[in-house]
């Protein structure tokens, strides 16, 4: 083994590994981004269209813990239960709003649908697109009924993509600035940091999210 002075100046990084979806098809996942994703955010950048990223994520209260610069290790209160706060997201593409239909008991169709329409709602001035992935209550003949209905396009990514999902980093974002080692007494309270959080992407957290939510998408086509 090298010394830390050593590899460092041999170039090296102390880089956590990272790991690729189980079943991806990298090829697909190139075709996709290529062919389909860069088109409608070249329109979206140009201010032609409307693109959203959509996707659930499911927040169990328990303790986040993170890394902290301290003396000694610190140790978070746990709390009681597990309590669920579901946020099903989309995330503009351009300037990062972000709409939500959230609940504490579980995500389907019905809520995909009542989120596609208050994205219709909202933006009417330019066509829509959301690009979402290909769970089973977002992929169904009644979810794109309704999003035919509301003239919202929808493009689903290639399975095992969520590396081309852009609000998966909003969502490990959300963790690290609000949940990661921080204790909340009250399920009220847990939801309340989320919430919160989510709503401050275009103020508060704006330079932040810049520089995390560009369209650089990472391909997995030379993994080792």
């Amino acid at each position: 083994h090298t010394s830390t002075g050593v590899s460092k100046k041999n170039g090296f990084k102390h880089l956590k590994a990272g790991q690729t979806p189980a079943k991806l098809n990298s090829i697909d996942q190139e075709i996709f981004l290529e062919e389909k994703l860069k088109p409608v955010l070249k329109e979206a950048t140009d201010n032609k269209r409307h693109v959203f990223f959509m996707d659930a994520s499911h927040f169990v209260m328990s303790a986040f813990l993170g890394y902290l610069w301290c003396l000694t290790r610190i140790f978070i209160k746990a709390p009681s239960g597990r309590q669920r706060y579901n946020v099903l997201g989309a995330l503009h593409a351009v300037t990062h709003q972000v709409v939500t239909f959230t609940n504490d008991q579980y995500i389907n169709s019905y809520s995909v649908v009542e989120l596609l329409k208050q994205i219709a709602l909202e933006f009417t001035d330019l066509p829509i697109t959301i690009v979402l992935d290909n769970a089973k209550y977002q992929r169904n003949a009644f979810v794109m009924g309704e999003a035919s209905k509301l003239k919202i396009d929808l493009l689903f990514l290639p399975t095992y993509s969520p590396n081309l999902n852009l609000i998966e980093r909003l969502w490990k974002f959300v963790k690290s600035e609000c949940l990661y080692s921080k204790h909340y007494e009250k399920f009220p309270e847990f939801k309340t940091a989320i919430n919160t959080c989510l709503s401050d992407t275009t103020n508060k957290h704006k330079e932040k999210l810049s520089t995390l939510l560009t369209h650089n998408f990472q391909l997995f086509n030379k993994t080792s």
